[in-house]
């Protein structure tokens, strides 16, 4: 085959791969705009829990603003110095840590919400919140940071530091550190953890549901509404897991069996569903949590222009009774 006609193809899947790319950045920062917009609106989600989801909207925002762009910018090979392709690389690392991160600490929060109702409030306070959101981005950045420190690919011999190389991600970045450090124990580890926190969590809620005949009513509301927050949230950890794995997975096979050969077009599609896990979250929120739908629809419509906006039925006049 020519090189004319293989270059056609591969071409065009770069044009696809970056119009469907802006598409989702597009989405994942309008989106999560919103979510942020949302919980600084309504006094009644600026709880602990939405304080990690705040968290995670921004994380979501950063993917669409600069992880995006910087992984377009990354696959198309650009010419850069070996260490400034390797910092972008960290960058991208680091703000799609702290996701799976924040992720974890919505978890462990409804976690301790149902397992100790009555001290909740006393042990997860607002300050211990914002507390807990910094150590993740803290973490999230030191585990990016890793390969600064020396756990890289060399520098092609032919070429010093200081040369401009063609920056592509697997160039820089070492795939034993993606494998055993980032996979499987940054995001492995805390999937596994995840998923006995939420069995747990619906153990509990089941268990106290079940005794609803020796409880009070105010005790049946609060567990029932546990479970329906439980459940998004548990969904949005399923969402995270199906649009990350195939990537790692590709991963662990080009590192497991170097003969193997994963097609370009496989990896974008990798790439791909991981930028768009951004931007279903907000989907998540505003289809199964009632609060935040209903505060997004009020911030929608204050700002449409007035002549757009629904106008409300009139109330009808009251008629004089006759007695």
């Amino acid at each position: 085959m020519s090189p004319t006609r293989g270059a056609v193809p591969r071409e065009h899947v770069d044009v696809l791969y970056i119009s469907t790319e802006a598409a989702v950045a597009l989405a994942s920062v309008l989106g999560n705009v919103l979510v942020v917009l949302v919980v600084a609106n309504n006094r009644m989600l600026r709880d602990t829990t939405f304080c990690f989801i705040a968290s995670l909207a921004l994380a979501d925002i950063a993917v669409g603003a600069l992880v995006i762009p910087l992984a377009v910018v990354v696959s198309l090979g650009i010419r850069t110095h070996f260490y400034t392709c390797l910092s972008l690389s960290c960058l991208l690392l680091a703000i799609t840590q702290s996701s799976i991160l924040s992720l974890l600490a919505i978890a462990i929060d409804r976690y301790l919400r149902v397992k100790i109702p009555t001290r909740y409030s006393l042990v997860v306070t607002q300050q211990r919140a914002w507390l807990a959101v910094c150590i993740c981005w803290l973490l999230s950045v030191l585990t990016g940071a890793v390969p600064l420190l020396g756990w890289h690919n060399e520098p092609p011999h032919h070429n010093r530091s200081s040369d401009a190389i063609v920056c592509t991600f697997t160039t820089v970045m070492s795939m034993d550190y993606m494998v055993y450090f980032n996979f499987f124990g940054w995001v492995v580890a805390p999937l596994l953890i995840m998923v006995g926190l939420y069995a747990e969590i619906f153990r509990i809620i089941c268990r106290q549901l079940g005794k609803r005949a020796e409880a009070t009513s105010d005790t049946g509301k609060y567990y029932n509404k546990e479970l329906k927050l439980a459940k998004s949230l548990a969904l949005v950890v399923l969402l995270f897991t199906l649009c990350w794995l195939p990537l790692h997975i590709m991963n662990c096979v080009a590192f497991f069996c170097p003969r193997c050969h994963v097609p370009k077009g496989l990896i974008y599609v990798g790439i791909f569903l991981s930028h768009v896990n951004s931007a279903l979250n907000p989907l998540v929120y505003a289809f199964r949590i009632e609060r935040f739908r209903t505060t997004l629809v009020k911030i929608c419509r204050s700002c449409l222009p007035c002549g757009l906006q629904p106008s409300s039925p009139p109330k009808a006049e009251k008629s004089p009774v006759n007695l």
